[in-house]
């Protein structure tokens, strides 16, 4: 089984993060793509625009994104791209942009990911 782990596209580059996959439908300000230590960004395993619109990060709409957010992970071809390779790799980062750190895309996709897997 996997190990996976959060952790802001900001923090530093640690080696012991394994697999590391940028899981924004937006490239984060201010990282260069280089300089950025990802192996994937999978931007289509990350909220439609107008999901990511509607929540904006404000957190009493916490529950509501989370359901909206995990019905379209349902059926969604990046998710299961994304589950193919947790199974390849034995530590597994999605990074995320947010300041947030308790009320984002990564904290909702890893509980889906918890209940899938």
């Amino acid at each position: 089984m996997s190990s996976i782990h959060l952790k802001r596209i900001y923090d530093p580059y640690d080696k012991g993060d394994g697999y590391r996959v940028l899981v924004d439908r937006l490239w984060p300000r201010g990282i260069k793509k280089e300089n950025a230590h990802i192996d994937k960004w999978l931007k289509d395993v990350a909220p439609s625009n107008k999901l990511r619109e509607e929540f904006h990060h404000q957190s009493e709409k916490w529950e509501k994104f989370i359901a909206a957010y995990h019905s379209e992970l349902k059926d969604s071809d990046a998710f299961a791209e994304l589950a193919s390779d947790i199974g390849k790799h034995k530590n597994v980062t999605l990074l995320y942009a947010a300041k947030d750190t308790e009320h984002n895309n990564a904290v909702a996709l890893q509980q889906f990911i918890s209940h899938k897997l």
